[in-house]
């Protein structure tokens, strides 16, 4: 009879072998008692990359990291108990953001649950409602067949990737002891499993359907996050730059979407209506900047200002391959569920009619417009920052940014180039954890800068250890707190600054010290951008602070039309 070690080894080595043959070649690991055979299991692997992160949360977002920047499924192995409760978070963002993770908690088994056994909670329901699937198969039994968990693996795998990316759960008890005394690993030698991923295509009544909707009429072209990466498929870059210039309707490009960036060609691309959409001192340019349709790929738009203007369209007309429902000020007149790429590509197809000359000729005026508002009137420190680091780095530096105001900043100072950036953010639920985990995660496939607030710096500090030896670059404005709030309804309350400002006074400097990261203090955007882009060339890390004064900010922010 196979003893309960063995038995524990034979099962994980059986599923890790699954997970390999289904395509996982990823797992970060934190360490742990009960998940003792699956660990030592992905450590013995030979095709498995394994990375040891002590903190659970920290490695929930390295691991987001790692599948946001190879566009594959990443596991997650933890022991029992909170050890797998710290993963929620990234798991949220996960789940919201679309990203594919699998999360293999080690558990007790089934006899100790219920019974004050300890280091043992209810994990069935850890992750409920945001997690694809969830598996329990149970403790390992004797004479269990390898091909059902080769094929338990495979599933998995198929079901964080399609049809809406996201986590999937195992939940995975052992019984003690945990290991033989002489543990040596054998890996079943087992087929692949092709489960493949189909493109939907779009329905040929719903095109021309969508087709006649938009002919000849005034309307704008939306592209959020989460469509595609141009850095690796241009595609669509192309096929929706053809689309605008035969309806004569401007792209509003968000950053998320790739398309301010890159040499495809960009002349229907628009990049500052962050700003002009904000000047209400013209109601006649308003009003003549009133779309009749509104067609958008992607997420959601990043800020207030882009969701009040769609608000004021007639009509949304959503392309959308993933099953979601992005819409939420309700204005959807037509939902096509199809790959963008071949949406835009289908509608070239039908006889087009552009809009009158004039429309897009309002566009590129405000754009002008703006251009020279920021090239005459001071602008705020931030918006020197972001247009300057987009101009200086390298092509093909992925670029994270975080959320507040960071990722307001970069929608409305940007600007726009044919050098290809990859841009990233935690946008799916919009927090600020775990963005240096995160920025660590994507820097492990290349170099990698982030530029994050101090409130966002500070939530994260313990992953700063996860920045050594790899080519990442922390940039972070340091406002003295929580500098949106400025612009938020709390900024009117007699306790606003200690419970929504709330500025810190933690030195940088010594926690760069304490995990021995190079750092910078600047106050100029311009050094900070030269240090920034020096410390990549060099391989990093490093991180930068760059102080500014949120009051002389905001007065010039102010300054700006619509400010």
């Amino acid at each position: 009879m196979t003893q309960p070690g063995q038995l524990n080894l034979d099962w994980s080595a059986a599923l890790v072998s699954g997970l390999v043959a289904a395509g996982i070649r990823e797992v970060v690991v934190s360490p742990g008692s009960r998940s003792t055979p699956l660990t030592l299991a992905c450590l013995r692997h030979p095709q498995l990359r394994c990375e040891v992160i002590l903190d659970e949360r920290s490695a929930a977002w390295f691991a987001l990291g790692r599948a946001r920047a190879t566009r594959q499924p990443v596991a997650l192995l933890c022991t029992s108990g909170t050890a797998a409760a710290n993963w929620l978070p990234a798991v949220v963002e996960a789940n919201q953001s679309a990203v594919p993770l699998l999360l293999l908690s080690a558990d007790r088994p089934p006899e100790l649950q219920g019974w004050g056994a300890n280091q043992t909670i209810n994990q069935a329901g850890l992750f409920a409602g945001q997690v694809r699937a969830f598996h329990a198969p149970g403790a390992p039994f004797a004479g269990f067949d390898p091909h059902w968990l080769h094929q338990l693996a495979a599933r998995a795998v198929a079901e964080s990737s399609w049809p809406l990316p996201g986590p999937v759960h195992l939940n995975l008890a052992f019984r003690e002891p945990l290991l033989p005394a002489d543990p040596v690993v054998s890996f079943p030698k087992l087929p692949a499993i092709e489960t493949g991923q189909p493109v939907l295509l779009p329905a040929g009544q719903g095109i021309a359907t969508l087709a006649r909707h938009l002919s000849g009429k005034r309307g704008v072209i939306v592209c959020g996050g989460g469509i595609s990466d141009p850095n690796s498929d241009p595609d669509f870059a192309v096929a929706v730059g053809a689309l605008a210039q035969a309806l004569g309707s401007p792209i509003l490009a968000e950053p998320l979407s790739g398309l301010r960036f890159g040499p495809h060609e960009r002349s229907h691309v628009f990049c500052h209506h962050e700003l002009w959409l904000r000047d209400t001192s013209s109601p006649l340019t308003q009003e003549a900047l009133k779309p009749e349709w509104v067609l958008r790929f992607g997420a959601c738009p990043v800020t207030r200002t882009l969701q009040h203007y769609l608000a004021s369209s007639a009509a949304l007309y959503l392309v959308e391959s993933h099953g979601r429902w992005p819409d939420p000020e309700h204005r959807t007149r037509q939902l096509l569920r199809a790959d963008p790429t071949l949406a835009c590509r289908a509608l070239l197809r039908e006889a087009l009619i552009e809009a009158d000359a004039h429309w897009l000729s309002r566009f590129t005026a405000e754009e002008a417009r703006t251009r020279q508002w920021l090239a005459e009137a001071p602008p705020p420190p931030e918006a020197s920052l972001f247009a300057g680091l987009c101009e200086a780095l390298p092509a093909g530096t992925r670029f994270f940014c975080g959320n507040s105001m960071p990722i307001r900043d970069l929608a409305a100072y940007s600007g726009s180039g044919s050098q290809p950036i990859c841009f990233h953010t935690n946008r799916g639920a919009s927090g600020i954890d775990g963005n240096i985990a995160t920025a660590a995660g994507l820097a492990t496939s290349g170099p990698t800068i982030a530029v994050i607030g101090d409130l966002t710096a500070q939530h994260d500090i313990g992953s700063l250890l996860l920045m050594r030896q790899r080519p990442l670059v922390v940039l972070v404005i340091n406002n003295g707190g929580g500098g949106i709030f400025d612009f938020l309804p709390p900024a009117r309350l007699p306790e606003y600054e200690a419970a929504w400002l709330t500025p810190q006074a933690v030195d940088l400097a010594h926690a760069a010290a304490t995990f021995d990261i190079p750092y910078l203090h600047c106050i100029d955007p311009a050094d900070a951008i030269s240090a920034g882009v020096d410390a990549l060339a060099a391989g990093g890390p490093k991180l930068i602070e760059l102080s500014v004064s949120r009051e002389h900010s905001l007065a010039l922010r102010r300054q700006l039309p619509g400010g």
